[in-house]
């Protein structure tokens, strides 16, 4: 167990790390030859160009400017200037939303912290209880441990002074996610009433088109909508199966990337033609002419790019059963997104359609009664996958120990008993191990998440980031405290039954907490300090930039911005709001460690957000629901580790009184989600009639047919669009009547003309599916 040396140790060492990387960092971005790396953002909205080429070839590669080096933490004041309704305008919303979460964590634990130092510290440390057991067989104890509830004797009055912290901690922390919940609700209903024009504004994404045999698919929806909602369908987009021409366009781009860098390598030095061999990874195979090679390979793919997509147009099974219906009106738009469309209840779904550059196309050609069998199969092996992760961790954290590698490796006794070296086993190698074990994690969880059959990235990364948090809930909390406590102290859990399940954890939680501090060093101090410094993107854009770049074109695509990443940065930081919960009451100490990791964070982000990061889509922060809800998930756990801790303690008398915390607390999610979560979910039809009524009056003349005719073609065929007459699609006024003509099927009834440019009924298939092509 780690002392208060060996935490100073795993301190310093992280310190340093973080001090090591700023400083990096600080000189990196200095330079001009790194200026694309650090500061991506303002190259892509075209407000940064380029450092001066002029001059000598130092002053073109290295910052001369000492002064500059002076103030080399100034970056840290430069990020927090910008106010948030310019970072809003700047990022957008779902970027300016996830640093509140940040902020968030410092107004709940800042007072929570300078309460629980000032009232439970001393409550707990003017006991002697530990000392009074040392000597009991299997029970050891720490220094930071006199500073926890566990010093406190069994039936002791001073019990009531925990539980009433643990209603003070909870009131407040409810009432800041209250706050918080309202104010981004608020943020979000301004952000849509004030954003500007997007096509997901006026689409619905419609699924499960029933099969009809007189009609193709396009033809019935074109129909079905013109029916059902004939004053506002304007225009649909049938979706396809293009996945295998994605994957053939996605080859070919690779083919050209190595055809560029062949050229440019031969362009440098022509005394040789460049030679590779045809093999796996060019480790074996015949030699050939590289440049010839790859040449010949581009021109075999664009001609099986070209019979794919023909037969992609052509081939009705292409055609899956779901479309991109957009109408005239924000408000059309809103009631067929937020309304059942048929009878039954299996057909013709509806929702939201997600922003063009937010679809997963390759999901939708998933057929949609597949969809929950994917997710069955998805939680059975996520239910495996987490459980049966306990395993390594448990054995390697085990091994990161004194006694494990004593036991594993008796020769290194005299090594690891040396002070400095034990210190840091002790302090630091826990935390570093378990950082690694979850390298690989977030990659397996996206991958089983695209499986289940999502549509949207951000869809993905929300549903990713649940499954990431319940595997840190299980494997890290959890595991961490049961795993090391088992090995150590109680042998005898497994044997437990499980109602004396809560009373273990109880039991262990204050055991764990140098664990924890140290796991904190390393992950949010040491971790933050190493993502500012961009160490892959910093190399990668080098290689990119000497290997490939011929062109600003070229440079411009060799930077690699990235985004937040929500699906592992948001369950990393409620990690922490799930620590600092549980230790409030039982070991405050933790908490500034905490503190001190929601403040740098906020720093880092807010600088990535503003001069590095590229957000993928916009979803409005759709996410902040889930954000609420694990808060209260990690306080409902609190709450409960702190009543199987106290019926431990023999508090009869006390412990009945944290009973109403979880009830309470269920009580105030299920109050908060009923009055705002509607905000996330719905968009209201007073606010889309107002925004379509003052967008007709400022711009009566915009051709919205035009404008979202090709907004939702999938990536592959965006080169079709160059057949298309512009003057058509940018000339007219948008239609609002409509005459009435016969369709195919005899059962129906006359439906109102098709639109202009998603086509109507025709005679031969090739050209109905040209009508309705993705």
């Amino acid at each position: 167990m780690a002392t208060l040396a060996d935490i100073a140790v795993s301190g310093a060492i992280n310190l340093l790390s973080a001090f090591i990387f700023l400083l990096a960092f600080a000189i990196l971005r200095l330079q001009p030859f790194n200026d694309r790396v650090y500061f991506p953002k303002w190259y892509l909205k075209g407000l940064r160009s380029s450092p001066s080429r002029s001059g000598a070839f130092v002053r073109r590669v290295v910052n001369l400017d000492f002064r500059s080096y002076i103030r080399f933490l100034n970056w840290m004041p430069e990020a927090l200037k910008m106010p948030e309704p310019e970072l809003i305008d700047h990022a957008g919303l779902d970027s300016a939303v996830y640093l509140r979460i940040y902020l968030m964590g410092l107004k709940i634990f800042v007072p929570i912290a300078f309460v629980a130092l000032a009232i439970l510290v001393p409550v707990n440390y003017t006991n002697n209880a530990l000392e009074a057991v040392k000597m009991v067989a299997n029970v050891t104890a720490s220094d930071i441990d006199k500073l926890s509830i566990s010093n406190i004797p069994l039936k002791s009055q001073r019990f009531w002074t925990h539980i009433v912290m643990a209603y003070a901690f909870t009131f407040w922390t409810c009432y800041v996610l209250l706050r918080e919940y309202e104010k981004v609700a608020s943020m979000r209903l301004q952000f849509l009433s004030s954003e500007r024009r997007r096509p997901d504004q006026f689409t619905v994404l419609v699924r499960n088109v029933p099969p009809d045999p007189d009609e193709t698919v396009s033809e019935l929806v074109e129909h079905f909508f013109l029916v059902n909602h004939p004053d506002h369908y304007l225009t649909h987009r049938v979706v396809c199966n293009a996945n295998k021409l994605a994957s053939l366009v996605k080859k070919k781009k690779k083919k050209q990337n190595w055809l560029d860098y062949y050229q440019l390598k031969y362009s440098r030095d022509q005394s040789q033609r460049p030679q590779m061999k045809t093999g796996f990874l060019g480790l074996w195979g015949g030699k050939v002419d590289a440049i010839d090679y790859h040449i010949s390979e581009i021109e075999k793919l664009s001609e099986e790019i070209e019979e794919e997509r023909k037969r992609v147009l052509k081939d009705p099974k292409s055609i899956m059963p779901a479309a991109f219906v957009s109408f005239k009106t924000r408000w059309g738009a809103a009631v067929c997104a937020q309304t059942q469309q048929s009878k039954n209840p299996t057909l013709w779904l509806t929702e939201w359609a997600p922003e063009p550059r937010d679809v997963y196309w390759q999901n939708l050609a998933i057929p949609y009664m597949s969809l929950n069998v994917r997710r069955l199969i998805i939680g059975v092996a996520f239910f495996f996958l987490t459980f049966f992760f306990m395993i390594p961790i448990a054995s390697v954290q085990a091994l990161a120990s004194i006694e494990g590698i004593e036991k594993r490796a008796p020769f290194l006794k005299s090594v690891i008993e040396i002070k400095f070296i034990k210190s840091v086993i002790q302090g630091f190698l826990p935390g570093i191990v378990l950082k690694l074990f979850l390298i690989f994690l977030p990659t397996i969880l996206m991958i089983m998440s695209k499986f289940e059959g999502f549509v949207s990235l951000s869809s993905l990364e929300r549903r990713s980031a649940t499954r990431y948090y319940i595997f840190l809930i299980i494997n890290v909390f959890l595991g961490s405290i049961l795993t090391g406590a088992a090995f150590d102290q109680l042998n005898s859990f497994i044997n437990q039954s499980a109602n004396e399940i809560p009373k273990t954890i109880g039991v262990a939680v204050p055991m764990k907490a140098t664990f924890f501090i140290t796991y904190i060093m390393v992950d949010g101090w040491a971790g933050i300090a190493g993502e500012v410094l961009m160490l892959k993107p910093l190399v990668l854009y080098h290689l990119k930039n000497f290997l490939l770049v011929k062109t600003e074109k070229d440079r411009e695509e060799a930077m690699d911005p990235g985004s937040l990443g929500f699906n592992t940065g948001e369950p990393r930081i409620q990690l922490y709001f799930l620590l600092g919960l549980v230790y409030a009451t039982v070991t405050p100490v933790l908490l500034p460690f905490i503190i001190i990791f929601f403040a740098f964070a906020f720093a880092v982000f807010r600088h990535q957000i503003i001069n590095v990061y590229n957000q993928e889509y916009e979803s409005g922060a759709a996410f902040w629901p889930d954000v609420h809800g694990r808060v209260i998930t990690a306080l409902v756990i609190s709450q409960l580790a702190l009543m199987g801790l106290m019926s431990t303690k023999e508090a009869a008398q006390s412990t009945p009184f944290l009973i109403a915390l979880p009830v309470l607390t269920i009580w105030f999610h299920m109050f908060c989600n009923g009055r705002h979560k509607s905000a996330f979910v719905k968009y209201p039809l007073q606010e889309a009639m107002m925004k379509d009524t003052l967008e007709r009056a400022r711009d009566p003349n915009f051709n919205l047919k035009a404008y979202l005719q090709s907004a939702y073609v999938h990536p592959v065929f965006k080169v079709d669009d160059d057949d298309i007459d512009e003057d058509d699609l940018l000339s007219g006024k948008m239609e609002t009547e409509s005459v009435l003509v016969p369709t195919k099927r005899q059962s129906r009834r006359n439906t109102p003309a098709p639109s202009k440019i998603s086509g109507g009924s025709s005679p031969s298939l090739p050209e109905t599916v040209k009508n309705g092509e993705p």
